[in-house]
């Protein structure tokens, strides 16, 4: 039966809130939380992100018949709260039918302590770090949901990234919706952070309302799960595409809107219809300072909910001098606090003073306990051990790495004895390339810049460095080195990074092949290098730690490439 209660006006809360995956009793919590406050303030309805209830992407949890039983009993406790507010949540329902996929990717609305109606989400993202067409079905009927008064148009992230032109996807759900004249699109999501989402998502949401005419409410998930991070950000668009409403970014909260009977948000224009991204942003060449406040935060959001949620407090990393060390040391100070995070800084005979005391002092500057371990001596004893073996034969990348695995092993040393996770220091540019030692440097239970090229590495400390000089400008200034040897330099391995960086983007980011990127004006014996390196190096970055998602094209989960692949090798 349709719930009828005509009024001026419908109060809507969004709830941007930051779950844990498979934590219902939180998860349940948190939303009962909100619940209380919007019906306290008068709230006719309140929406939930995508999954909220069991935390988004549980993945191969939803493969577990407990897990399943275990988010309807939290609807179920849910529910009773849902009383004299309708509530749109976020969770798995199964599928009756036989044929397909066991499950659904589902919005429950409850409402006078029932389940009203539920919502099917139409098009499942299986494309990057999505895989939802491994789990779920997709709708097969599009009903649009009354309520109140108010028709409402209930979809499920994707849903609104294909108006009808997307080869992937079979239906349209608003084109099926508005045959069925709604009021409002409501719209549960949980769609991850890059640095370009931000202008992509209005983007969207301004088309979506452009061709439907009516207002749209859009909730999104908030917080990081392992490598990906939510931004939050909620939005509502007024029936003229206009913003009318913004959640902060990275931050939890709860806001409310009066949804007016003409389609108008009793609320006023943040940015007018003809200010918003009319198309999603697609750099085409790599921009290092693009949005990089947002991949700050992100970062830190990142760092933050990866200890929290895997009960983690206390944080270690090798401190070389250098800008990547210096930068994920600013960077967990912010996240987790100074008092939890040590640093160690490890000289060898090859060190140069200088990186000594730039570490000394960005420690000294940020406040983290750090200790100082020559490594020569654990060093010279390798080699004494190994000399039987190695004979007389010339220095070479052995006793280099030999170097870094001692440093990696008297980081771990620590950690076990201590209680500490190791943080990986390494940048997207070394690990693209193979410019790392596995279990040496590239040790880690997280990568933290393994996202960000060096570049952009770079842009990070500047603004860490925007109101008082946290990094020390010498480590800003000075050539990258990994002093593994008397004057090595990066630039005796690598291409400029200035260069490589932006080769880089093209291959991985853009997936232009050789003969794209050759046009765009680069020598062409080094790119055809360059590609080889990053391809000849994915069984490196098979047995990295995870990293901290923030560009369209990640390297982990979103980008998976056989490791003994020919292609370009």
């Amino acid at each position: 039966m349709p719930l009828v209660a005509y009024f001026w006006g419908m109060k809507i809360f969004l709830a941007q809130q930051n779950y844990h995956i498979g934590n219902f009793e939180s998860n349940a919590q948190k939303i009962i939380s909100a619940i209380s406050l919007a019906k306290e303030q008068g709230g006719d309805l309140i929406v939930f992100s995508e999954l909220s209830v069991c935390g988004y992407a549980p993945r191969d949890f939803l493969e577990f018949e407990d897990f399943i039983n275990k988010s309807y009993a939290a609807i179920e406790l849910i529910k009773q709260h849902a009383d004299t507010i309708g509530v749109l949540v976020g969770a798995p329902d199964r599928n009756p039918v036989k044929e397909g996929k066991d499950l659904f990717n589902a919005a429950f609305l409850l409402y006078e302590k029932e389940i009203k109606s539920v919502t099917h989400k139409t098009c499942l993202p299986n494309y990057d770090v999505f895989d939802e067409y491994r789990y779920f079905e997709p709708a097969y009927d599009w009903r649009i949901v009354e309520f109140k008064g108010k028709r409402l148009a209930v979809t499920v992230c994707e849903d609104i990234w294909n108006l009808g032109d997307n080869p992937l996807y079979r239906h349209c759900p608003m084109d099926e919706l508005m045959k069925q004249q709604p009021d409002v699109m409501i719209n549960l999501s949980a769609s991850p952070f890059d640095y370009t989402h931000d202008e992509d998502r209005k983007a969207t949401i301004k088309s979506n309302v452009a061709k439907y005419k009516i207002p749209l409410f859009y909730c999104n998930a908030v917080g990081s799960q392992t490598e990906i991070v939510f931004d939050g950000a909620s939005l509502v668009f007024d029936a003229a595409a206009n913003l009318c409403g913004e959640l902060p970014m990275f931050i939890e909260a709860v806001k409310s809107f009066v949804l007016n009977d003409d389609g108008t948000i009793d609320a006023p224009v943040i940015e007018p219809a003809g200010r918003m991204p009319d198309k999603e942003l697609e750099p085409a060449q790599l921009e290092p300072e693009l949005n990089i406040g947002m991949v700050h935060d992100a970062i830190v959001l990142g760092i933050r909910d990866y200890f929290s949620k895997m009960g983690f407090t206390r944080a270690i990393l090798g401190s070389s001098g250098g800008i990547d060390s210096a930068v994920t040391l600013a960077l967990a100070c912010t996240a987790l606090g100074k008092d939890n995070v040590r640093a160690v800084l490890m000289p060898s005979q090859f060190s140069t003073g200088h990186s000594v005391n730039d570490a000394e002092q960005l420690s000294v500057n940020l406040g983290n306990a750090y200790d100082i371990i020559p490594i020569e001596p654990i060093y010279e004893s390798f080699m004494n051990e190994l000399k039987p073996v190695f004979k007389d034969l010339p220095f070479s990348v052995a006793e280099e790495n030999i170097q870094s695995r001692t440093r990696g092993n008297v980081l771990m040393a620590i950690a076990n004895k201590f209680g500490y996770i190791l943080l990986n220091t390494s940048n997207k540019s070394e690990l693209a390339t193979g410019y790392g030692t596995l279990y040496g440097d590239m040790a880690g239970g997280l990568g933290v810049l393994g996202d960000c090229y060096k570049m952009q590495v770079y842009a990070l400390a500047k603004y860490i460095n925007q109101e008082k000089e946290i990094i020390p400008v010498n480590i800003m200034i000075k050539p990258p080195s990994a002093e593994l040897r008397p004057g090595q330099m990066d630039s005796d391995s690598l291409p400029d990074y200035a260069i490589l960086d932006k080769i880089l983007y093209q291959y991985i980011e853009r997936r232009q092949g050789p003969k794209e990127i050759k046009t765009q004006g680069f020598d062409a014996a080094l790119v055809d290098r360059i590609l080889k390196m990053v391809n000849v190096n994915e069984y490196k970055r098979n047995q990295f730690c995870p990293i901290i998602r923030i560009s369209p094209k990640a390297f982990g989960v979103g980008r998976r490439m056989p490791i003994v692949g020919r292609y370009l090798s």
